[in-house]
Formats: C-alpha cells, structure tokens, sequence
C-alpha cells in the first residue's frame, strides 16, 4: 500500500542557533503546504561534546572555539537579525552558557518515546537562547520538566541513565556514519538531504519532488495487476 506522508528526519542540536531558525522555517513551509500530511522525526547531534558539564562563559568559549571574540560576536548579531525574522529573540548577552548537550539528548529521547519530542524541542531552545538558562543546571531542567508533569526524580533518573546515555550517541553516530556533520541537516523521505537553515521556498520544492501523485479525477480504466478493464 502507499504511504501517502511525507517524512522529514531532523538531525539537530539544541545548542545550534541555525537549528532554532531552521525549524521555524520549516514550520513556516509546512503552512504553506496543502499536499501529503508531514510527519517528523528529530535526532541527536552534539556539535561540541567535549564541552565540561560545569559548561564554558560566552567569552571562554568563543575564544576557545574562533581564537578571539570579535568575528563571533559579529556573527551573533547575523544570528540575531535572522532570529527577529523568525520569531525569536536570541540572547548572546555574557550569562549566556555554552554546555554540553547529551543531558538534553537524553531528556528529548524519553520525550520521544511518550509523544512530545518536537514540543520540548522548541522548548529547550526557547530556554537556551530567548530565555537564556543555564540547561547544565538539573534544577532547571526539572523546573521545565515539571511543565510535562514530570517529577524532578524522574527528570533526575533519566539525566543519570548511562544506557539512555548509550541509545542517544549511537544514534548520534549513525547519522555521522551517513554523512551528516552539521547542523540542522533535513532528510525527507530518505530520498533528499537538506543541510542548513534554508528558506521555506527550499522545502516547499523538496516536498513536489517527494509528494506523491495528487488523483483530482478519476474514470474507466485498465488495471494491469488485476486484468479488469
């Protein structure tokens, strides 16, 4: 039987600014679509998983990863002009937090398996970059858990779960294995690959590539694999 969906694989990173943009234009072209239903499905990527879970300043670690601040920060303000276009307020201001993101990973993988991975997506970014909290901190991770009526242990065990740990960085490594490495990169039916914050134009072409045929009439006709006529 055909499968009538169009299916998007998201590979993506909470901590990547482009990845926030990326889905909210995605989101703007669903919208605009009237064809097959969409589904998605979003997977893990670290774009910095030597970062210590203490987390790195905004300045350490632009230094660190750039070799000085300036080019950075002007690229932030780039970043904060594309975010306005979006709908979001990025916030590079000095209490921003750079932090390593399996925690997260981990927290998104249980939210997948109970129906809500793509609402704590937008939700965990919202906090990283709008709100700019510190998601290394477990007090604050179960503070927003606590919106999805989870208790703070089960946010706890879920942090503190190696084999959850484990599901998330072979996952991680799979898309690595098939190519992937940045971020946000878009897989749509498994048939084309999608790598950046592309405009909503971009997707809008790739789902009539992929879309199946849209039947508006029908009539008398052969079919081959039954020999009515």
């Amino acid at each position: 039987m055909q499968n009538n969906k169009i299916k998007i694989d998201i590979v993506s990173d909470v901590a990547c600014p482009w990845c926030y943009v990326g889905k909210k234009r995605l989101e703007k072209a669903i919208k605009e679509w009237d064809g097959a239903e969409i589904e998605i499905e979003w997977h893990p990527f670290q774009l910095d998983p030597n970062i210590p879970k203490e987390g790195l300043d905004r300045d350490t670690y632009l230094t660190n990863k750039f070799g000085n601040l300036e080019g950075p920060l002007e690229m932030t303000k780039r970043l904060e002009e594309s975010g306005k276009e979006e709908g979001i307020n990025f916030n590079f201001g000095k209490e921003w937090l750079a932090i390593n993101t399996l925690p997260l990973h981990q927290l998104l993988h249980v939210a997948g398996e109970e129906g809500f991975k793509d609402t704590l997506k937008e939700r965990l970014m919202r906090a990283y970059f709008d709100e700019n909290l510190h998601l290394n901190d477990v007090d604050v991770l179960s503070t927003i858990m606590a919106e999805y009526d989870w208790s703070p242990e089960k946010t706890k065990n879920i942090l503190n779960d190696d084999a959850i740990a484990y599901s998330v960085k072979q996952e991680i490594a799979h898309y690595q294995q098939r190519g992937v490495n940045s971020v946000p990169f878009f897989i749509i039916n498994d048939k084309f690959g999608i790598s950046g914050a592309q405009p909503p134009a971009t997707f809008l072409e790739a789902f009539q590539q992929v879309a199946p045929l849209k039947i508006i009439a029908t009539g008398d006709s052969c079919d081959p694999s039954t020999g009515i006529c």
